[in-house]
């Protein structure tokens, strides 16, 4: 038979959330408690039984409490394989008592790291005892249940309750397998920590990566594909994967990926003016700004509203009726937005299947972290780019400098284009994209796909010439050539913003001025691959 009764259980916890319940459950079982320090105040002052854990090993809690567990009677306890005899005898041999339960969470390494504490107080909350006592209850769940997460006090009891004061082997490898978990967790937090904040390496020799499935999604990027959704293990932001989802069926690999590109350009536009994304596929169809969201709204559409079916939205400011009902007017996946208004909310519920995701608030374009992608036999970390570039970083390199209009122009160009997949090449005029060229293997076709996508707007909405006419153009990366700037200038740019950094930008250059263009340089590149 393979279930262990609770006799004797050993509780050391920093999180005393449910502690009371738990050994009023465990003591109304005649479950004999032992515990250590400030647990074992927190049951007494629950009118419970205690037993100090020097008692059971007979050695007294020493130097701060640092040496308190690590002890052969607590081990030996918590190790010994009950039904091998030479353990058996050692056991008796030695007057060690078995432990059939172990419910221990660790000190509060992490939140004492977030709270900027000093670093001998960080020292201090590195737990030792714990994670022994931990591992070797996981390592021996044959015998022994472990439990390291307060959210299992209550299927603990269920078990008690349904075996008759016994765990199962099922949950006992189910808990071990939580309790490894912890520890790895535990440890890689404090692996980050050493070589992160204290040693300050930017690429630490050891990357060390743990995260905590929140969900597990309708499929992967296929539907011949699992996925599912993590959260990193320590990390405090809060984003898409935290949204509130108002609405909808259930989000799959892509609806995260592309709504993920969306926010992240939208958070770009924080605190500005009325800002709507339009992203299809993880790159921007269409991006603006203006008074109201409404018109932001109207303005990215008409810069592809082709691609816009089936898309997904971002803004920057809470919904508002008029917007949805428009957005409402074409098919589309997933809005995300920092709240909606009720009036927002009644015209998206018209649309059972469009994804409504509500954030607390953008997030910060120029925050810090890594960048992760898997290879054959390998993993790529690089870091955020975060990078951006003032007004006045800019270098005029043509004869002719850009006017005040021309200059704004090209910053948000330049804003969406590093959000574009590489190769590039975004024209905008007064605040909104004219025409977007996304992932092609040569920056020419880009800017001749993006005039193209305007041509076509023209003439759905009637215009009597392309957005591109007057308007400035951004690449990414500097251009190769001189075909992919008079392709632009073909399309009717008149201002063009690019890293610069070619070996033939004096070529670039001569026809940038021989076609009466303003260009700046960035000296920044934003490849997005």
């Amino acid at each position: 038979m393979s279930d262990v009764t609770i006799r004797r259980a050993l509780l050391s916890v920093s999180d005393k959330s449910g502690l009371a319940e738990l050994g009023k459950a465990l003591s109304a079982r005649g479950v004999e408690l032992v515990s250590t320090g400030g647990t074992a105040k927190a049951l007494r002052d629950a009118g419970l039984d205690v037993k100090d854990i020097s008692e059971l090993t007979g050695f007294p809690e020493m130097m701060d409490g640092r040496v308190k567990t690590l002890h052969p009677i607590v081990h030996g306890g918590l190790l010994a394989v009950r039904d091998n005899p030479e353990h058996a005898a050692s056991m008796e041999e030695h007057n060690i008592g078995a432990i059939d339960l172990v419910v221990v969470n660790l000190y509060p390494f992490e939140a004492t790291v977030a709270r900027g504490a000093e670093r001998d107080e960080v020292i201090e909350n590195i737990d030792i005892g714990g994670p022994s006592m931990v591992r070797s209850s996981a390592k021996n769940h044959k015998f022994v249940t472990i439990v390291t997460d307060a959210g299992d006090y209550g299927e603990l009891m269920e078990e008690l309750e349904s075996r008759n004061g016994a765990t199962s082997l099922d949950f006992r490898k189910k808990m071990a397998a939580k309790a490894f978990s912890a520890t790895a967790r535990y440890d890689a937090a404090i692996s980050q920590y050493f070589l992160g904040t204290d040693q300050k390496q930017a690429l630490p020799d050891q990357f060390s990566l743990v995260a905590t499935k929140l969900s597990e999604l309708r499929y992967g990027e296929n539907p011949h594909q699992s996925a599912a959704i993590y959260q990193p293990y320590g990390s405090s932001e809060k984003g898409l994967a935290q949204a509130e989802q108002v609405q909808g069926k259930a989000l799959s690999y892509n609806n995260y990926n592309d709504a993920d590109a969306a926010l992240e350009l939208c958070a770009e536009f924080k605190g500005q003016a009325p800002a709507v994304v339009i992203v299809k596929h993880a790159n921007p169809c269409g991006v603006a700004q203006a008074p109201d969201l409404l018109q932001a709204w109207h303005d990215a559409l008409a810069c592809d509203s082709v691609s816009a079916f089936g898309g997904i939205v971002a803004v920057n400011r809470p919904l508002d009726g008029p917007t949805a009902e428009a957005i409402c007017e074409i098919f589309t996946e997933v809005v995300v937005a920092p709240g909606a208004d009720d009036a927002a909310r009644a015209a998206f519920a018209k649309k059972k299947n469009l994804r409504l995701l509500l954030i607390d608030e953008l997030p910060d374009p120029r925050r810090t972290g890594f960048a992760l992608r898997p290879i054959t036999g390998g993993l790529l970390v690089q870091s955020r780019d975060n990078g951006a570039v003032a007004e006045a970083a800019l270098k005029t390199v043509t004869k002719r400098e850009p006017t005040e209009q021309e200059l704004k122009d090209c910053l948000f160009a330049w804003t969406v284009a590093r959000h574009v997949k590489s190769n590039a090449i975004v024209y905008a005029k007064d605040g909104a994209t004219a025409g977007i060229g996304a992932g092609q293997m040569n920056r020419r076709d880009s800017a001749r796909i993006a005039a193209i996508k305007a041509r076509e707007a023209a003439e759905k909405y009637g215009w009597d010439t392309p957005r591109t006419q007057g308007s400035a153009v951004a690449s990414d990366a500097f251009f190769p050539f001189a075909d992919g700037l008079l392709a632009a200038v073909e399309a009717g740019a008149t201002a063009v913003i690019q890293p610069g950094g070619s070996m033939r930008d004096d070529e670039v250059i001569q026809a940038a001025d021989e076609a009466g263009l303003a260009m700046v340089f960035t000296g920044m590149r934003h490849f997005r691959h």
